[in-house]
Order: structure tokens, then C-alpha cells, then sequence
């Protein structure tokens, strides 16, 4: 069971604010979901609430760790609430679904690079493309006349 929003924000010692915790269990109502999705659940919950409060709430929430920003190539980012376990994402091609996949090998950080420069490496990103099984059936379906 997931750590209610105001909890969450005290135990990481940030102000709790309505415009906080109604982003906080936006994502939880839609998980992956993009900063403008995310401000429409935000307004159904607040009524007017600012893109940029959004986007400031988005920030600070990922930068201390409560929530994970995902940049899927050629998509807008992407936020969900499942931090610290450096799992991965499936995305669809076809509708853009994306669905989480658990870690490829092992403990994080997943997957070992050949070479690390050097690098003390805490986490691997991995995103899978493909389709999934709804746009896999539209697919093979002849289009109707």
C-alpha cells in the first residue's frame, strides 16, 4: 500500500501543500503520465491550478526522490510514483502505452556496462519499444471497407 501524499511529503521534509499532494496522487491515479496530463487530474481535484505550479511541484517532488521523470525518446517526459527500484519500461509504438517491466538482470543497477570509464554506476535506464497486445490485434486485422 502506498505512503499517503501529506505523509510522504513531512518524512522528506518538504511544505505540504494542496498543490503538492493533489500531483502526488495525480501520479498515482495516472501513473506515466505527462505534465499535462497530470495538470488536468490535478484541476479536477483543485479547480484552477497553474501548468507552471504543476511543473514546480513535478521538479521538486523528483528532485528529492518521491516521484521518477522518464524521457522516452520523442516523447514528452513522463512521471510515475515507483522510485528506488530501478525498474523499466515497456512502450508501445502503436498507442503509447507504457507498462512497467521489472529490473533486466539481477540488483540494481540491472545491467553491468562493458566499459565504466571509471564510472561508479548506481542505476541502469532501460525502455523496451514494441507493440502491445491491443495494437498487435489491430494490426493483423484487415481494415474494414
Amino acid at each position: 500500500m502506498q505512503e499517503p501524499a501529506v505523509d510522504l511529503l513531512r518524512r522528506h521534509d518538504l511544505q505540504v501543500t494542496a498543490q503538492r499532494v493533489a500531483v502526488l496522487e495525480a501520479i498515482s491515479q495516472r501513473p506515466h503520465g505527462t505534465a499535462d496530463q497530470l495538470t488536468e487530474v490535478v484541476r479536477t481535484r483543485l479547480g484552477a491550478i497553474s501548468r507552471q505550479a504543476v511543473y514546480d511541484a513535478l521538479g521538486i517532488l523528483s528532485e528529492k526522490g518521491l516521484i521518477r521523470r522518464i524521457e522516452p525518446a520523442g516523447s514528452a517526459a513522463l512521471y510515475e510514483n515507483r522510485v528506488g527500484d530501478n525498474h523499466h519500461h515497456l512502450i508501445c509504438r502503436g498507442c503509447g502505452r507504457v507498462v512497467d517491466v521489472d529490473c533486466a538482470v539481477g540488483a540494481a543497477p540491472c545491467l553491468t556496462a562493458a566499459e565504466g570509464s571509471g564510472f561508479e554506476i548506481d542505476e541502469a535506464e532501460v525502455i523496451y519499444w514494441g507493440r502491445c497486445p491491443d495494437c498487435q490485434v489491430e494490426r493483423v486485422e484487415p481494415p474494414t471497407p
